[in-house]
């Protein structure tokens, strides 16, 4: 059996845009930990490369600043009023990904981190780049079906209402199944905090509960796990066979690979 590397470290170092629609905190997170990388090792197997936004008012420019790196804005909804296109409309939507895609070329990524990139990504976008999302929640729970347990923008809220006790970080590739692509990389669990006085049966104190346990998970899942895949995606750590399952270190990881485990 022949595995290949999602990156080949001999070919250099992975070469990273960053999309995102927010804050960009996961970003920031990423680029800390390569620099963190370059001082302590002399380099870093990765480098990003390209701050894409789909958000003109998000916080790409500044972090572009901060971190002295180029920023590509196109604002989604400003290409679909000029155009009069839905929201619903996903011929648009390649369209506007055909264009990114274009856009980021000079730049030679290889992979896209998306963090906090809102907008729904179709093939095209998906096709040109190793795309890499991080979900809020432990994405190798299903349901009796197979189905996943916890997508979407609500999955801490999900996973807390039907009792979980703890709460992960979930990497993934992006593929054309929202918060369904194949699990690269699992962060250690994370208790739920409930405070006193919350009563979950309400959708106020269960919204509440919803945030402050997303902020927890924001430092102690998404910040942790996002920058290691980057790290070991570009190290070669990370591997398919020819039915595209996927490897790390060489063992099969069909529920990705958990830290701490």
């Amino acid at each position: 059996m022949k595995l290949v590397p999602l990156h080949d470290p001999s070919q250099g170092p992975l070469r990273v845009a960053g999309l995102m629609s927010g804050s960009g905190t996961n970003l920031c997170k990423i680029v800390d930990h390569q620099r963190r990388i370059q001082a302590e090792r002399g380099s870093s197997p990765y480098e990003m490369v390209v701050i894409f936004t789909d958000r003109a008012d998000s916080q790409a420019v500044r972090i572009g600043k901060q971190y002295d790196l180029p920023v590509v804005v196109r604002d989604l909804v400003a290409y679909r009023e000029r155009r009069s296109i839905s929201r619903r409309d996903l011929k648009a939507r390649e369209a506007f990904d055909v264009e990114t895609v274009a856009a980021l070329s000079p730049f030679r990524a290889k992979a896209a981190a998306y963090g906090g990139y809102m907008s729904i990504a179709t093939r095209p976008l998906i096709d040109a780049f190793l795309g890499i999302n991080v979900h809020p929640a432990d994405l190798s729970v299903e349901r009796p079906d197979g189905s996943r347990q916890y997508t979407g923008d609500h999955a801490v809220r999900d996973a807390i209402a039907a009792g979980e006790s703890t709460l992960s970080s979930t990497t993934h590739i992006i593929e054309p199944v929202v918060d369904g692509g194949r699990i690269l990389m699992i962060s250690s669990p994370m208790e739920v905090s409930l405070q006193a006085g919350w009563d979950l049966a309400t959708p106020a104190d269960l919204a509440k509960a919803e945030t402050f346990n997303q902020d927890r998970l924001k430092e102690r899942g998404d910040w942790v796990v996002f920058p290691r895949t980057v790290e070991d995606l570009a190290l070669g750590r990370f591997a398919c066979d020819e039915e595209g399952r996927l490897y790390y270190d060489g063992a099969p990881i069909p529920r990705g690979y958990r830290l701490g485990s």
